[in-house]
């Protein structure tokens, strides 16, 4: 379903020069050397400038079938990118503390590799790139096959890109049994088998037509958000977001890297995102950041209540304005802020929201936003911060020991990644996730796409299903083409 723009070119590029290769060669010396002092691992990369190279072009167009790769942009942030492929090192640990157990993994094998301290375009330098179910346990279903419950990588070669700037690094993992030449000519072999082509176009002409359903009848939903407006009602608790399920079915295989090229080009604004597993991918355009960590600085944004877009721009300036009035959907936004603030004030010096939400406008729907910053009190890492953050009142509930167990049961199916958080980090413990939202899992010809929406007190089931349609509406034109 995809029709390529120009050919595409393999090893026409010379991504390291002769000191850079001399570098890695000493650095992948020494990692044997480590391996073999103290029996275990031990990591080693080399970061270089790749001026005029399009990381996620890249990435789409070299990725190995079966292979594991990763694309994460907002290109309104000046064409901010980090795209990667392979993997060196899986770190996949299980269970409620799986944040914290992917934290300690990724400190302790980043504290001893011998690699280029992070520099330049934030994501450049050694990283571990990936993503975490929604639930603890969550990606069990057989379609989430290849995606546990928490997922990241340490990537053979990755590509992050700020501006003008790109920067490309390659790792190598080091065993005691391992030579320095033989992890040498792999990387080299692997950087001659880079391709640089543009992301191709989705087939304006396919064969055949796309069949969409719903997982579940539309009166499922209806009949979920019924039932939590009951719960809230009697005062078990005071929001659940509840989620459904839509299937497209096509012809052909989808085309992951044609479907991110038009979610790239459609949504500059959101954080666009694609994680290949196997021979599944799991790709979306959203607009909500978890967590953006830089230093002892935190920042995120409490997004919460939505509503449609309109080609007038009268209509839609009204429609803004009537979200910004709306008091269903100023409590909404007024129970994510209070959490987050909550969650980030014990760790910080202090934390401090915009006093009133403001109107963010996408592509096809308009949400109220609350930026949040926070100074923290000691250097807690990204992956911390993700902990203490997810899931967040937008995409779970309030208070979410109520919401947790009421979710699945209202739902009746397994979110896998849908609402868990997407990104990166690096050695230094900074990074950035987003939430995934409007987003979809495709493996060969069938496409689960998923989208949720806030349930409170004064919820109407009927336009809640509306809602979803509308947040459906990003990912759905393009699948079912």
């Amino acid at each position: 379903m995809a029709a390529t723009r120009t050919r595409t070119r393999a090893g026409g590029r010379r991504w390291l020069d002769r000191a850079a290769r001399g570098l890695l060669r000493a650095r992948l010396e020494a990692a044997v050397r480590q391996a073999r002092a103290h029996g275990g691992e031990a990591l080693a990369a080399v970061t270089v400038p790749a001026p005029g190279v399009d990381p996620s072009a890249v990435v789409l167009a070299s990725r190995a079938p079966g292979e594991p790769w990763f694309c994460f942009e907002q290109p309104d942030r000046d064409g901010s990118a980090l795209a990667a492929l392979g993997c060196v090192r899986a770190l996949e640990p299980c269970g409620g503390e799986r944040f914290a157990a992917v934290a300690r993994e990724w400190r302790a094998l980043a504290a001893d590799a011998i690699a280029d301290p992070p520099d330049g375009p934030s994501g450049a330098g050694l990283v571990a790139v990936g993503g975490f179910a929604f639930a603890p346990d969550g990606a069990a279903a057989p379609q989430w096959t290849g995606f546990a419950p928490a997922s990241l990588h340490v990537p053979e070669v990755a590509l992050a890109r700020r501006g003008g700037d790109v920067r490309l690094t390659v790792a190598a993992l080091a065993t005691p049994d391992d030579l320095a030449e033989d992890l040498l000519a792999a990387i080299e072999a692997r950087l001659v088998a880079l391709r640089e082509a543009p992301l191709p176009l989705l087939d304006p002409a396919p064969v055949g037509r796309c069949r969409v359903v719903s997982a579940m009848p539309p009166e499922h939903y209806v009949g979920a958000v019924e039932r939590a407006v009951e719960r809230i009602a009697v005062g078990e608790l005071e929001k659940v977001v509840l989620a459904r399920e839509v299937q497209v079915h096509a012809p052909i295989a989808h085309d992951p890297a044609a479907v991110f090229s038009v979610l790239r080009d459609a949504f500059p604004e959101c954080y666009v995102y694609a994680v290949g597993r196997g021979e599944a991918t799991f790709l979306g355009a959203t607009p909500e950041l978890l967590v953006r960590r830089d230093g002892e600085r935190a920042s995120t944004v409490a997004l919460a209540g939505s509503t449609r877009r309109s080609a007038d721009p009268a209509v839609d300036d009204h429609l803004g304005e009537a979200l910004l009035r709306s008091d269903k959907n100023r409590q909404e936004q007024a129970i994510v802020v209070r959490r987050i603030a909550a969650a980030l004030r014990p760790h910080s010096v202090w934390v401090t929201a915009a006093p009133e939400p403001v109107v963010v406008r996408i592509a096809n729907i308009q949400h109220l936003a609350t930026p949040i910053r926070a100074q923290l009190s000691r250097p807690l890492e990204a992956m911390a911060l993700a902990a203490l953050l997810h899931p967040t009142p937008a995409v779970g509930g309030e208070p979410f020991a109520a919401a947790e167990r009421l979710i699945p049961r209202l739902e009746g199916f397994d979110r896998g990644w849908y609402a868990g958080p997407v990104g990166w980090t690096d050695a230094n413990g900074d990074g950035e996730l987003c939430v995934a939202l409007r987003c979809a899992l495709l493996r060969g010809p069938l496409a689960h796409c998923y989208a949720g929406v806030g349930v409170v007190r004064d919820s109407e089931p009927a336009a809640e299903l509306a809602e979803t349609e509308i947040k459906l509406d990003a990912l759905l034109p393009v699948l079912a083409s």
